[in-house]
């Protein structure tokens, strides 16, 4: 039977769940706090974790990613007395396997542990996937690896794909994956840069046209779409399409046939459709910007890319991966990398994502390029200026409790300060807290907290706390 996890700090309900569970036959453990919960996931492997959302010691809400990073990665059953719809949305935004509302039911806790545990016996018996190829995709981060386990799904499949993401996180190169793992691998993937077509040609380049179909179409020109038969067609921010392409590409993606411009007769193109856009395009389709039924058929499948600063543990290994390839091109010797470079990196926010990164990277070899070591004084400038300022209004603010902060109206700051402020006060006691907990010991807290080494080192002589 399975091992189950209960967290909830009214006791009663928490000894009601225990009581059920423990007459299905299954193994239970109770925490009344986020510590205790913590304490025993480091103890133990579990199947199933009951977490409530309003605990004496934080929301749980923010512990549920942790759950699912440990090694069982348990599926998590949200129950809190205050249900919503937000707070639905944003518990299976984390990846929680279900929310119900307290009071809970015999029937409620029966029904969702039996189908939480059919669902991972069955992902275990499932036959041993083969391996993705051509991926090009580095990191370890657990959000990655759910979207590697949905693009390897999905390459298998003929369904349309949409990739999401910000610009910058890698969705071009999630669309070649798919391509290169799907059975269509040996055709031809045509990409079509949807913000670069100009509106008066966009028909033309996608469909292509007959021989004489305008003054200057001396011969039958092949379009992207025809160019796709056999392979897979990847629409790169598929948002930017006006309305006027959006309908003659929605018939074409129905039928999978078309009519090039001056023609007289229909051709067929077989194609894989992979769409990408940095655009919320269900609240295009609320604003008219974008067609609801063309939105409804681009997503069979779905792949949301996190952007780098929710993947910060992907930095080091995606940072080495570029350089590798740098000190290849530029037929050099690796180079020594200070940890205060990493401190840097792992601190800015990355707006521009992984390109972004790629490019500081450039700019650090090509400043360091005659140095054995590079050093944070050989990033580009902007990216430690943004840093130190970053720190410098953190620490400014560490001092000063949110209620001194919100005093005076007349000197409230603004919500980018405030948060710093609520943020840095709780960053400076979990160190604080951890450092007691492992005894001084940095790798145990590290392992523990999940934070890389410097980036540890880094906050602890942020926060001034002593080892």
């Amino acid at each position: 039977m399975a091992n189950i996890l209960v967290i909830d700090d009214e006791n009663t309900i928490g000894a009601f769940i225990t009581r059920v569970l423990e007459q299905m036959g299954h193994t239970v453990t109770y925490a009344d706090t986020i510590k205790a919960a913590m304490e025993a996931v480091s103890a133990d492997n579990f199947d199933i974790v009951f977490l409530d959302v309003q605990l004496p010691d934080g929301n749980g809400l923010h512990q549920l990613p942790v759950l699912r990073e440990t090694p069982s990665a348990p599926e998590v059953i949200i129950i809190t007395g205050f249900a919503n719809s937000d707070g639905a949305a944003e518990a299976l935004s984390r990846d929680a396997w279900d929310y119900i509302q307290k009071p809970v039911s015999v029937s409620q806790i029966t029904r969702c542990v039996q189908r939480a545990l059919q669902y991972r016996e069955e992902r275990k018996m499932r036959r041993p996937s083969q391996r993705l190829k051509n991926t090009g995709i580095i990191g370890g981060n657990h959000k990655i690896k759910a979207c590697l386990e949905t693009l390897e799904r999905a390459a298998r499949s003929q369904s349309n794909i949409i990739i999401t993401g910000e610009t910058g996180t890698g969705k071009e190169l999630f669309a070649r994956a798919v391509h290169h793992n799907s059975p269509r691998a040996e055709e031809a993937f045509v990409v079509v840069d949807c913000g670069a077509l100009p509106d008066t040609l966009v028909e033309n380049l996608l469909l292509g046209h007959a021989k004489g179909a305008f003054t200057v179409a001396d011969k039958a020109e092949e379009g992207l779409i025809k160019r796709a038969d056999g392979g897979t067609l990847f629409l790169d921010e598929v948002g930017e399409l006006n309305l006027d392409a959006q309908k003659v590409f929605l018939r074409v993606l129905q039928e999978r046939c078309f009519c090039p411009i001056g023609g007289t007769r229909e051709i067929n193109s077989d194609f894989r459709l992979v769409a990408a856009s940095n655009r919320d395009l269900a609240e295009m389709v609320k604003k008219g910007r974008f067609r609801e039924d063309l939105w409804f058929r681009l997503g069979s499948i779905a792949i949301d890319i996190p952007p780098l600063r929710q993947r910060v543990n992907d930095i080091k290994p995606l940072a080495a991966h570029h350089l590798k390839g740098l000190y290849d091109s530029y037929d050099l010797e690796p180079k020594e990398i200070s940890p205060d470079v990493y401190e840097v990196l792992e601190a800015y926010r990355w707006p521009g994502n992984i390109r972004e990164l790629f490019s500081v990277l450039d700019a650090t070899l090509a400043n360091a390029l005659h140095e054995t070591t590079i050093f944070a004084r050989h990033l580009p400038a902007k990216v430690r200026i943004e840093v130190a300022r970053s720190r410098f209004d953190e620490e400014l603010n560490a001092n000063q409790p949110p209620t001194v902060i919100l005093a005076s109206a007349a000197a409230l700051p603004n919500w980018q300060k405030f948060r710093r402020a609520h943020v840095a006060e709780g960053e400076r006691a979990y160190l604080k807290a951890l450092i007691a907990k492992c005894q001084g010991n940095v790798l145990k807290a590290a392992e523990y907290s999940g934070l890389s080494r410097p980036h540890l080192y880094g906050l602890l002589r942020k926060y001034e706390i002593a080892i």
